[in-house]
């Protein structure tokens, strides 16, 4: 068996980070930044955030043993907690968080196209529950949840870029030009 980790430095705190534990921090950090996304002090305080996550998975894992695994970063998450900017007010160009749902893809911190982000982000669920989910439903449906996916991949639109958020990483930004053109054809082929 293979372990395969990531390498992250939280706040100058370097870390080895399961694969699956560090696709839940990305999704962490990048819904604080969406949360705090109108406040001033927003870098001050995920600075403050990716402080706080390290301190805890230290203290989770210890000095000799500096690998955290999801197990060791849910605990450490809940601890800390869900960021909420108390600051936010509605506005009639960004509405207060929950007023607008909107089934979207989502590209930051996608894994592929989007479609779990976006889906966690509409049932306001854990994106990695949903990743689960539809792996365990892929194998129980003998494959069928893969076309399921490219359905919801070619009709789904994609959520417009946060400011100031994360980059969208080469996969997904590869398959967005992909679902793209196939849409542009399939427009072309229907008109």
């Amino acid at each position: 068996m293979q372990r395969i980790s990531v390498t992250a430095s939280l706040n100058g705190i370097k870390l080895q980070f399961e694969e699956v534990a560090y696709a839940r921090l990305e999704s962490y950090l990048a819904e604080a930044a969406r949360a705090l996304a109108g406040n001033p002090d927003r870098d001050e305080i995920l600075t403050d955030l990716e402080q706080a996550i390290a301190e805890q998975c230290h203290k989770r894992t210890g000095t000799l043993h500096p690998f955290v695994s999801l197990r060791e970063l849910e605990p450490a998450l809940e601890e800390i907690g869900a960021v909420q900017d108390t600051g936010e007010e509605s506005t009639p160009e960004r509405p207060a968080r929950g007023s607008d749902k909107r089934l979207e893809q989502v590209s930051e911190g996608a894994m592929l196209s989007g479609v779990c982000q976006g889906l966690a982000r509409y049932w306001d669920a854990d994106v990695t529950l949903l990743r689960v989910i539809a792996v365990v439903l892929l194998f129980l449906t003998g494959g069928a949840m893969v076309l399921i996916y490219v359905v919801l991949m070619l009709l789904l639109p994609y959520a417009a870029a946060e400011p100031g958020g994360e980059p969208i990483r080469k996969i997904p930004a590869r398959i967005r030009e992909v679902v793209g053109l196939v849409r542009s054809k399939l427009s072309a082929a229907t008109s």
